[in-house]
């Protein structure tokens, strides 16, 4: 009988995707910041969920 679902990523693959995903939120708020639109409540949403990978980030390499 064969697993499904159990394959898991190396903590190196783990945090390279969350580097990827906190590059582009940088991105975004980059460019969010330019635009005279964009509201305070959207820029620290944005902000947060960088924040929340950066330390997600950090308790893998801790762990």
């Amino acid at each position: 009988m064969t697993e499904r679902g159990t394959t898991a990523s190396s903590p190196a693959s783990r945090i390279e995707a969350l580097r990827h995903k906190h590059a582009i939120l940088k991105h975004r708020i980059e460019e969010m910041q330019c635009l005279p639109s964009t509201t305070d409540f959207y820029l620290r949403q944005l902000k947060k969920q960088k924040l929340m990978l950066k330390e997600e980030i950090e308790g893998i390499r801790t762990a």
